[in-house]
């Protein structure tokens, strides 16, 4: 780590930072299948984040605040803008609708269980609270993207059935 200080592999702190490695890998690949500059930009400026709150974990409390706090205003920003063509939900959605929505769905997986371990850490020790807000608003956000692209080629959302 950081703080030169060593942990178990099994440590709360690896699980986070393996956590975060990985959604930023799978946002990787939706980089990669992104159909604008935009979402490419968007995505890349993502992964700097998930870094520098990766970065933040490694340094323990050493009052290295790597994630701005205006990252957060910038993901609800998009939340808002990509929800107003978006019709409200009635069911819970199934992903699948195109490549594109599936990798984002898998994003939005791994960054809910990235934010299940910080939220394990948070409870042992003391963190900014930042990160777990961050997370929450990126999962949203990859939510209501996965949506959007699923809608992009023209096909409708698919709903849970109840039988």
């Amino acid at each position: 780590m950081g703080t030169n200080e060593i942990v178990s592999k099994s440590s709360l702190e690896i699980h986070v930072l393996g956590d975060l490695d990985e959604l930023s890998s799978v946002l990787g690949m939706v980089k990669v299948a992104g159909q604008t500059e935009e979402l490419k930009s968007n995505i890349e400026n993502i992964q700097n984040d998930l870094f520098n709150i990766g970065g933040e974990v490694a340094l323990g409390n050493s009052g290295n605040e790597l994630l701005k706090e205006d990252r957060i205003d910038i993901l609800e920003k998009e939340i808002e803008n990509i929800n107003e063509h978006l019709p409200p939900l009635k069911e819970f959605l199934l992903p699948g609708e195109n490549e594109l929505s599936s990798k984002i769905h898998h994003a939005r997986s791994v960054c809910r269980r990235a934010e299940r371990s910080l939220v394990a850490l948070m409870e042992k020790k003391s963190y900014r609270h930042i990160w777990i807000q961050y997370l929450n608003r990126l999962s949203d956000y990859l939510f209501v993207l996965a949506r959007q692209s699923g809608k992009g080629e023209g096909q409708s959302e698919r709903m849970w059935k109840r039988e």
